[in-house]
């Protein structure tokens, strides 16, 4: 069966024109005026509506096992809870324990995602260095179809890596055509911080931004774009929160360096206050990099990014947990489980902000939250664009409606939301994955197990506008 949505105005992150898309065996089949459907055809009335691309989050965290619990969604409720919002498409995190082999790591994260209702891939995260671990890494990405690795330069004495780790991993990264995605903080210094503050008896949620200064992001920062530029390796710094990576990052863009940044949208919208809430509620806040504060220039550099093309895209970093986890670090801070939900919420609050607040337009929230994550990880243009030959993901968005942020109402297992009471505009009316209809008028109809892993092969990243679909009236 056949699925047809007539007279919606599809939004590229190049164009914008009025068109049906009539879509079979899920894939886009046909693009034009007046297409008419087939007996047994579905068919959706985008009159007045956008139709988007499916959106890709290139950063989750769904089952993590992580500060002694696991996040609280897992690979069904995650991806549900992301087709809700818009999201057809999710990249996880492969996280081997240190001294565990990547392949290992990989049995394990195959046997968890099974139950995804939307598609999905994963960055593998190298954790440390051994005799095996270049050898892994060329399977990883020849064998498995995973074409991009994580580095955390934080978490020390768990899952963080030491700059000899991180040469050899951008050095073999460059070798293979990878990329490298990277969690730019200064451990060490945030682990003496830390201590500092326990030492002086500084235990709340709201000591948790001291210890992890803008600076140590900064730094970090350029610490890894050095590294990936000594080997030609091709670094994509993760959920930037702050003036002194962007300004790291603007500098290595135009010395010519092929690099991307990534940021979420708390770190646009939310301030550092949020972790003084009472009653241990800034626990609900607490990540890493964390919140920062909104008087000294951080929320506009992170815009002005977005806007003017020197960040990329804007994931979500979806990693939550329910207050009762969190509650495991009520007597110290530097115990309570990092993360936050937030895969839902994307799409309605880069329209409501982003689009609707004038920073940047249809086309250029499709490219951050779609198109470039598609282009950067070699989806594109399987996934990441509407053209003949795509994979029908969609979302058709209503932009008439109005509606609030809540835990209440969201699909996340999550007992917490960040953005609660923040107000949107807009919302997602129908949510096609796989030219099958699995989000409509508010109600999920997903199935679990029917996402697919998609494996990818390293291309070449094309840089510059995309190119107008093949098809036109």
């Amino acid at each position: 069966m056949g699925l047809l949505i007539k007279n919606g105005e599809i939004v590229t992150a190049t164009d914008r024109y009025v068109a049906d898309v009539y879509c079979r065996d899920g894939k886009i089949v046909e693009i034009g005026n007046d297409v008419e459907r087939g007996s047994g055809d579905e068919e959706i009335d985008g009159s007045g509506q956008f139709v988007f691309p499916g959106f890709i989050d290139p950063h989750v965290h769904m089952e993590l096992p992580f500060m002694g619990t696991v996040s609280i969604d897992d690979f069904e409720s995650g991806t549900a809870s992301g087709v809700a919002g818009g999201t057809t498409c999710i990249i996880d995190f492969c996280i081997p324990n240190r001294g565990q082999s990547l392949l290992e790591g990989l049995k394990i994260w195959n046997e968890r995602s099974k139950k995804a209702v939307a598609d999905y891939t994963y960055h593998m995260a190298i954790t440390g260095w051994s005799d095996h671990t270049a050898d892994e890494m060329r399977q990883v990405v020849e064998v498995h179809g995973i074409t991009s690795f994580k580095v955390f330069m934080a978490y020390k004495g768990a899952i963080m890596v030491d700059d000899s780790e991180l040469y050899q991993v951008m050095k073999h990264a460059a070798k293979l055509g990878a990329v490298v995605t990277v969690h730019a903080e200064n451990g060490d210094a945030v682990w003496h911080l830390q201590r500092e503050l326990v030492a002086k008896g500084d235990l709340g949620p709201e000591y948790h931004p001291v210890s992890r200064p803008s600076g140590v992001e900064g730094e970090a920062t350029n610490r890894a774009l050095m590294m990936a530029r000594l080997h030609g390796a091709t670094a994509y710094i993760v959920h930037m929160t702050c003036r002194e990576a962007v300004e790291a990052l603007v500098r290595a863009k135009l010395e010519g360096q092929k690099c991307y940044g990534e940021t979420c949208p708390q770190y646009l919208l939310l301030d550092d206050t949020v972790f003084t809430k009472p009653n241990f509620e800034g626990a609900a806040y607490v990540m890493s990099p964390p919140i920062r504060p909104s008087h000294i220039g951080h929320h506009d550099a992170l815009w002005r990014g977005l806007s003017n093309g020197m960040l990329d895209s804007v994931g979500t970093d979806h990693c939550p947990f329910t207050m009762e986890q969190k509650k495991m670090g009520k007597d110290n801070f530097t115990l309570i489980p990092n993360g936050a939900a937030g895969i839902e919420d994307r799409l309605q609050l880069l329209y409501t902000y982003g689009v609707c607040h004038g920073r940047f337009d249809l086309q250029r929230m499709v490219a951050l939250g779609s198109t470039n994550p598609a282009r950067i990880f070699g989806l594109y243009p399987r996934k990441g664009t509407i053209t003949v030959g795509s994979d029908a993901d969609l979302v058709v968005y209503d932009p008439t409606t109005s509606g609030v942020r809540s835990a209440k109402t969201h699909h996340s297992r999550c007992d917490r939301s960040i953005f609660d009471g923040f107000k949107v505009k807009g919302s997602p009316s129908y949510v096609v994955v796989n030219g099958r209809v699995q989000f409509a008028d508010g109600k999920l109809k997903v199935e679990r197990g029917a996402g697919r892993f998609i494996k990818r092969t390293v291309t070449p990243v094309r840089h510059g506008a995309e190119q107008p679909a093949a098809v036109r009236m």
